[in-house]
């Protein structure tokens, strides 16, 4: 008796707790732009604010999260379904308690699921929502009809570009497709290997200039990152920039970005918010 009503309460205490997850989707109109590395360098400094993170990678044969983190995940999302495994059992543990998943070779399977792995890995998923502060799914460049339902379920996305003309036009062919299906999703912009504050000021700038007129919505400029050759060394050495050096300009544009986000940003909760589980099975039963 006394278990049973200990388990009562535990149960009941969870379904009055209003924290879940909050889900990033972390995209690029291109490739090269640098998306990976922001999306890893960014779950280590919301760690640093003492900030539970699931780092997801989804890029779809381009997964690279544990080669840049210089570690080789036993597991991957690939295994999950082959194998019936628990998700737990496929989460790998990096520097700092940073929780990641790699992404593996056939894993384009997982976007195009029959509705018994999707229902699968819906339950598994749920299991997650409560034991972190925020889920990051590493995205591939651009989007494709069926890895757009993850990006939509989403909370929020964070766009990752450069001042670079072609990938300025890309990026700004990325929002357009996502507003196209929701157009309510906030969006977040981040200018990556700037030459100067001001040069990526000026980009990030006309960026969502060009974007409040044409798509006639307002997205945030998150931050500049500047160009540094200490993400390069970082990449050959396997170790993410904000630990190899935090005393270098990207480091520090990274804490200070990361800072400004937590400080604007909203914490969701079950009441009024619908859950990303519930927004991408309504998406993949739709399509």
């Amino acid at each position: 008796m006394i278990d049973q009503a200990a388990g009562l309460r535990r149960q009941l205490l969870e379904s009055l707790d209003p924290k879940q997850a909050k889900t990033i989707s972390v995209i690029s109109g291109k490739g090269g732009v640098g998306k990976s590395n922001i999306a890893l360098n960014f779950s280590l400094e919301l760690i640093n604010n003492q900030k539970k993170v699931l780092l997801f990678d989804l890029d779809i044969g381009m997964g690279n999260i544990d080669i840049l983190l210089g570690m080789h995940a036993k597991k991957t999302i690939v295994d999950m379904f082959n194998d019936h495994l628990s998700i737990h059992d496929i989460i790998e543990t990096g520097p700092n308690n940073l929780a990641y998943i790699a992404g593996g070779s056939g894993l384009n399977d997982f976007f195009t699921m029959d509705e018994e792995k999707r229902n699968f890995f819906l339950d598994q998923y749920r299991e997650l929502v409560k034991m972190y502060d925020y889920i990051l799914f590493d995205m591939g460049a651009g989007a494709t009809k069926e890895s757009i339902f993850f990006i939509l379920a989403s909370d929020e996305c964070l766009v990752v570009t450069t001042p670079e003309p072609t990938s300025i036009t890309d990026a700004y062919g990325m929002v357009k497709y996502i507003l196209s299906f929701e157009y309510a999703m906030p969006i977040n912009v981040i200018m990556n290997r700037s030459y100067s504050q001001k040069e990526g000021g000026q980009s990030l700038d006309r960026f969502t200039q060009v974007v409040e007129r044409f798509l006639h919505t307002t997205i945030k400029k998150m931050g500049i990152l500047p160009e540094d050759k200490i993400v390069s060394k970082a990449v050959i050495r396997q170790t993410p920039y904000v630990l190899l050096d935090e005393k270098s300009a990207v480091a520090k544009a990274m804490k200070q970005l990361t800072k400004n986000y937590l400080s604007n940003s909203t914490e969701l909760n079950n009441i009024g918010s619908v859950s990303f589980v519930k927004k991408l099975k309504q998406l993949m039963t739709e399509r």
